[in-house]
């Protein structure tokens, strides 16, 4: 299995490269997250690799960080989502991005991506989502929650990120679903003042005094 590739950049365009690793030229796939950061031609370049292997084709792509990578193989894992549609849809959003839509299911956000339909963008909300880790989720639903995205109308809130990530690691440690805790914590970012301490809104919360 190729892990990573580096040498010289012998060529680069939007979606494609070709690295020169000791005298041996290999094409790889890229995002345009990944294109971004690339040196110029002919300079060194050093990138983490997915190798796709079919019984017709052997396919290389090509990553700048971890991150990227990582979230190529989630979307590849969800049914329908082939390895040319994970790399629009990585190509349409930054990581961040992604993960907030997950998280708020907003699924209008998604479906800006070219080649992502109505159905496709609530697939990849539903299955992702359940796919990220409870701190992914977290750091996404607070995000969520202050910039008002999302199926929960909300205005911005003055809390810190840190703060509304905390409770919402307790709504889900209390049994909460992620898509509930986040809707929660959306419904109740405007109401929350910088000096409220955690569990004071986390009672607000489950009272539903902000519902």
């Amino acid at each position: 299995m190729i892990v990573h590739l580096q040498g010289i950049l012998e060529s680069k365009e939007p979606g494609r490269v070709v690295l020169d690793v000791n005298g041996v030229g290999y094409e790889l796939a890229i995002p345009l997250s990944s294109f971004d950061a690339l040196p110029l031609e002919g300079n060194h370049a050093r990138l983490l690799v997915a190798e796709l292997i079919r019984e017709d084709a052997h396919e290389l792509v090509g990553f700048a960080t971890e991150t990227e990578r990582r979230y190529f193989g989630l979307l590849t894992s969800i049914s329908g989502i082939g390895p040319k549609l994970a790399l629009a849809v990585l190509g349409g959003i930054s990581i961040r991005e992604l993960a907030i839509a997950a998280a708020s299911n907003d699924t209008k956000r998604l479906s800006k991506i070219p080649g992502v339909g109505k159905k496709t963008a609530e697939r990849i909300a539903l299955e992702l989502r359940g796919k990220l880790s409870k701190g992914e989720l977290a750091e996404a639903a607070a995000a969520a929650a202050i910039s008002g995205t999302g199926d929960a109308p909300t205005r911005a809130a003055p809390p810190s990120d840190a703060k509304l990530r905390d409770v919402f690691s307790a709504l889900v440690s209390l049994g909460h679903r992620p898509d509930a805790a986040q809707a929660a914590l959306a419904a109740a970012a405007p109401h929350i003042r910088p000096d409220d301490p955690v569990d004071e809104i986390l009672r607000n919360i489950l009272s539903g005094r902000w519902r």
